[in-house]
């Protein structure tokens, strides 16, 4: 009973109706406390993705009629990272792109400094977070710190050492409010994430009459609004590509359901052979999910997904049996010549349609959406061979650099998040030069 009446819960927690009856509470609370409207903003300084929101924000106070409250962390949760040194050299390698794509600064290499020397930044950044000046201060603490050894940046200022209690005010005020990572902005209620989130920011704040323009836009939206829609070369759709494009992807995560539909968009758009190589998901390798974390990937997929027209939220989990299950009768819709097709037969099932994949009801709706015989797969789901190649997969991802889906591949570029296509996508617009 608890599983059938999951997927319907999942659906109402992620609809449209309980977010507007969320956002018009937050708005009669203001109204009845006269409150202005904040962005409160957790940052790390030697988190990147922090350094490129700090560049940001001067553009955000300056569209928007709101104030911004920067609060300074420097006790991360690891138990958020699971492999942190490989996280460390993507967002550096990852912030370059960002930056490149939004003409912001960034070094050519992570400046790696000692505890110490983030310690001190971190004191410098606590001791003016509550002065007028603190986004100017911020910036200028930020810039001396990522670009130390720049002759123009080798000014540094020096503070007295104070209490550590004002970062775990900070910390605990995060958590608090349900996150656990930097670079992250909270507005009543709603999380945003570093620039990748800022688009999700404005639509509201423009919905909400906050914008200080004549005509409010979207300004944070590079990497995704022109996704699939070059005419750069008008044979493009016409012309046989030899490479392959190559998706490392788990049926249970969420970023991984979008990924695959924007995979499979630039697959066709491009007239490029997808290759998907599923992965066992991080709870069914040991690794632990906590539910903020769970919580907001939740929400931040459904966000995403109505970004890109896709559907999500009647989420019925295939942890466990569901997952196996998908992974036995891959092979068996391979030999079809239909493992893309099985795949996102599969993936709209559990994350947009409720369909209960651990039962023989849910898996054969399943099997005949996409033309597979339900008694022809039925005897190969006692197969665990697949438990081989799915390891393999996973540390062939590894091997790139990569722990986490989506990840993507294509010739020599690899990139992990969905909202990291258009990085994909540029490279194969190179062919067509």
């Amino acid at each position: 009973m608890k599983q059938d009446l999951m997927p319907h819960l999942a659906r109402f927690i992620s609809s449209i109706t309980l977010l507007e009856l969320k956002r018009s509470f937050y708005n009669l609370k203001r109204q009845a406390t006269q409150q202005p409207y904040v962005l409160e903003i957790f940052l790390h300084i030697n988190d990147p993705y922090s350094y490129l929101l700090v560049q940001a924000l001067p553009n955000i106070k300056k569209r928007y009629n709101v104030s911004l409250r920067l609060r300074s962390l420097h006790n991360i949760n690891h138990d958020m990272f699971p492999e942190p040194e490989m996280w460390k050299i993507n967002a550096f390698e990852d912030a370059l792109k960002l930056a490149d794509l939004y003409s912001l600064s960034m070094p050519i290499k992570d400046p790696n400094c000692t505890e110490a020397e983030i310690t001190e930044f971190t004191n410098q950044l606590v001791s003016v977070e509550s002065l007028d000046s603190a986004l100017t201060d911020f910036s200028t603490i930020f810039n001396q710190y990522w670009h130390q050894g720049d002759a123009k940046q080798d000014n540094r200022r020096t503070v007295t050492l104070i209490d550590s209690k004002a970062t775990q005010q900070n910390e605990a005020r995060l958590k608090k409010l349900g996150h656990y990572m930097s670079a992250m902005i909270y507005f009543d209620g709603e999380w945003y994430s570093g620039l990748d989130r800022l688009d999700h920011f404005e639509k509201r704040a423009n919905q909400m009459g906050l914008s200080n323009d004549s005509t409010p836009t979207i300004y944070y939206n590079r990497t995704y609004i022109d996704f699939c829609r070059s005419v750069k070369s008008p044979s493009i759709r016409d012309t046989s590509n030899p490479n392959t494009l190559t998706l490392y992807f788990s049926i249970r995560s969420p970023y991984s359901h979008l990924g695959l539909e924007r995979a499979v968009m630039l697959s066709e758009h491009y007239n490029i052979e997808l290759i998907i190589k599923p992965v066992l998901p991080m709870v069914m390798r040991g690794l632990s999910v906590p539910s903020a974390k769970k919580m907001y990937i939740f929400h931040d997929t459904k966000r995403e997904a109505e970004k890109y027209n896709i559907d999500y939220g009647f989420v019925a989990d295939p942890l466990g049996a569901g997952v196996e299950r998908c992974y036995a009768l891959f092979e068996y819709a391979t030999s079809k010549g239909k493992a893309v097709e099985y795949m996102l037969a599969y993936a709209r099932a559990v994350n947009a349609k409720g369909i209960r994949s651990d039962t023989d009801k849910g898996l054969q709706k399943i099997l005949s959406s996409c033309g597979l015989d339900w008694h022809t797969a039925k005897p190969l789901l006692n197969n665990k061979q697949w438990n081989v190649w799915a390891e393999r997969n996973l540390q062939e991802m590894y091997s790139y650099g990569l722990w986490g889906v989506p990840s993507c591949l294509y010739k020599n570029m690899i990139i992990w998040g969905q909202d990291r296509m258009f990085v994909i996508e540029n490279e194969i617009l190179k062919d067509f030069a």
